[in-house]
């Protein structure tokens, strides 16, 4: 991808609002959220080439044109973004590096919150899924220590049910097939 600024509007000429999903697996969330709403557009980003050919297959079953796919790191597209840009993104079930020496690697960082909370709207949603209930802190606190996001929940079942908007993904499925709790953590941009 050419280095610069990408213009969101002129890949989606038709869209009204734009979605990031981060490390989109299989794409089934992403497929899903772009089915059902046709005049957002969805960029995902996913570094492994299976993942990315599952996504393609359902955008090409379903007749998606409003998907569009990074393929690599997407901090690297983040920083191309336009301020003010998205309204919504998506991290579901990321990698949680639960070893110490390997926190760094979290996709959840102070650079990456800053980041996000440059390209997301005010009032711009965002999701995070983890099946890790130590990452699930960590999200909390470096979100909630930002200043810029707010989290919506208001009680325990607003972060341990998955919303009905919010499509399954195969990584959740695993997790809850395997014993594991999933947390649901929704923000909003202030």
């Amino acid at each position: 991808m050419p280095d610069g600024e990408i213009n969101v509007a002129r890949l989606f000429p038709r869209a009204q609002a734009f979605a990031l999903e981060v490390g989109f697996g299989g794409g089934e969330h992403l497929a899903i959220q772009a089915q059902r709403h046709r005049q957002t557009a969805f960029i995902g980003c996913e570094p492994f080439l299976n993942g990315i050919a599952k996504l393609l297959t359902q955008v090409d079953a379903l007749k998606l044109d409003n998907v569009r796919v990074h393929a690599g790191d997407a901090r690297d597209l983040i920083a191309r973004l336009p301020s003010d840009s998205l309204s919504s993104v998506y991290i579901l079930f990321p990698d949680p590096w639960p070893k110490l020496r390997h926190r760094k690697r979290r996709f959840i960082q102070n650079d990456t919150i800053n980041e996000l909370a440059r390209v997301m709207r005010h009032g711009a949603g965002l999701r995070v899924a983890t099946d890790h209930l130590e990452y699930a802190r960590w999200t909390l606190a470096h979100l909630m220590g930002h200043g810029g996001f707010r989290w919506t929940a208001e009680r325990a079942v607003d972060w341990r049910q998955r919303p009905a908007d919010w499509p399954a993904t195969r990584y959740e499925e695993k997790a809850l097939k395997e014993g594991r709790r999933c947390v649901y953590l929704r923000f909003l941009r202030t």
